[in-house]
């Protein structure tokens, strides 16, 4: 039985958590395993590294940690921003989410931190930078 290895394009149900035990994604949820080559970086390293050698319809959990998922928050991507600088029709408010773009068009996502009277904070780091992560994968196919 074949096994999964460098270059394979895998098809993988997934859930994955934090250490407390919540939920943040789940392919199960959505009915649709998700379909990827290994070694492309589309997904953190870590979770690529658990499903090495795992067979067809083999299940386990793995502990990934923040230096294999998100990594650290960095500082440099978090920035005060003037309101006059937003949209009129945005009404900031902490939690909510932005998008940037940069000169050049590449768009970046970004996380109302504070409200202040005339600016915003404003965090560009992944929502799981910073945090240890529990997946529990099961291969469905290899090709």
């Amino acid at each position: 039985m074949s096994q999964v290895k460098a270059n394979d394009t895998v098809k993988v149900h997934y859930t994955g958590k934090l250490t407390d035990g919540q939920v943040f994604d789940s392919s199960v949820e959505r009915g649709e395993p998700i379909e990827f080559t290994m070694g492309q970086g589309q997904l953190i390293p870590g979770f690529e590294k658990g499903l090495i050698d795992m067979k067809v319809n083999e299940k386990k959990t793995i502990n990934i940690p923040k230096e294999e998922a998100y990594g650290e928050p960095r500082e440099e991507l978090i920035q005060e921003v003037q309101k006059s600088q937003l949209p009129e029709e945005i009404k900031p408010e902490v939690g909510m989410g932005l998008v940037s773009k940069s000169p050049d068009g590449q768009e970046m996502n970004l996380v109302v931190r504070d409200v202040k009277e005339d600016t915003i904070v404003v965090d560009g780091n992944h929502p799981l930078a910073g945090k240890d992560l529990v997946f529990d994968l099961e291969v469905v196919e290899i090709k």
